[in-house]
């Protein structure tokens, strides 16, 4: 695991952190005395985690798929923490059985991954607006670079197909990370935005991935495992941007080997469509219609 600063006295928010990389990413920040908390849909599991990382942890219900239960978790953390160093929005899901929705009738992955984390980072955004030196980080995805946006068809309702329904959210989440950290420029925010990707990484989303496949999904999750870094590896591009000192808004950590798969955290390159103003500001313009979010 690669040096972290001190982290004492800082409040960090780790969506999806009772498994996989958010269960790293917590437990890390948690060791070098950050008070953490745990932004979980199962608290139970939450719990279970909490137990084991000891008294600088929090658990809280937060159901990323229900814009109600986003603006509920994120209205009470934002009263009883006034100040938020840290946003790492980790939580994210990849189903490649039929087309589902949210609660508010948006296509799953998009919902989740994107518009849900859209929504909860605009709704702290004074929050971390309030610390000296706050960050957003962004999960991306190596799948985001052969994705493409299509707006007249952001849900998918047209030919749906998961594997793309869950690039695009990726694509959608880089999107959002770097047009987020244009506008906090633009603004004179101290807040930074920052990206990290895992490569190919071993957690718990690539079995849950191919469940609705039976014993033929299982055994196809088993020989993908064997093609993936470990957890600890792949949580390392996202420390990075979470911790590390210099880091610059806009940054795009991942791995360096390998296509991008796997090894040591280097600056990685994001597609075009990522990196474009436009599509940034066409996403925003249609995040903030279906989320009802306005960034202040």
């Amino acid at each position: 695991m690669e040096s972290i600063p001190d982290q004492r006295g800082r409040i960090a928010v780790v969506t999806g952190a009772n498994s996989g990389l958010g269960l790293v990413t917590a437990t890390e920040l948690a060791r070098r005395g950050a008070h953490v908390v745990l932004a979980v849909r199962d608290t139970a599991a939450g719990e279970a985690v909490a137990r084991r990382l000891g008294g600088r942890v929090e658990v809280r219900r937060l159901d990323l798929a229900d814009l109600d239960a986003v603006r509920t978790f994120a209205a009470a953390l934002a009263a009883d923490h006034p100040v938020i160093d840290l946003l790492v929005n980790n939580a994210g899901v990849v189903l490649l059985g039929p087309r589902r929705t949210t609660a508010d009738g948006f296509e799953l992955h998009l919902g989740t991954n994107m518009l849900g984390h859209f929504a909860l980072t605009g709704l702290l955004l004074a929050n971390l607006a309030a610390a000296p030196a706050a960050r957003v980080v962004s999960l991306s995805s190596i799948t985001h670079k052969s994705a493409h946006l299509d707006f007249d068809d952001l849900m998918l309702e047209r030919g749906y197909r998961a594997a793309d329904a869950y690039g695009r959210s990726k694509l959608a989440t880089t999107v959002f990370g770097v047009e987020l950290d244009r506008r906090l420029r633009a603004a004179g925010s101290p807040v930074l935005s920052v990206l990290a990707h895992p490569g190919l990484t071993r957690t718990n989303l690539t079995p849950r991935a191919w469940e609705h496949r039976g014993r033929a999904g299982r055994v196809i999750a088993r020989l993908g495992l064997l093609a993936t870094q470990s957890v600890e590896r792949g949580t390392q591009p996202q420390l990075r941007a979470a911790t590390a000192t210099g880091v610059r808004g806009g940054q795009f950590f991942g791995p360096g080997r390998l296509w991008e798969t796997r090894g040591p955290v280097t600056e990685a390159r994001m597609s075009r469509e990522a990196a474009d103003p436009a599509v940034g500001r066409r996403l925003w313009s249609a995040a903030e219609s279906l989320t009802g979010v306005t960034f202040r």
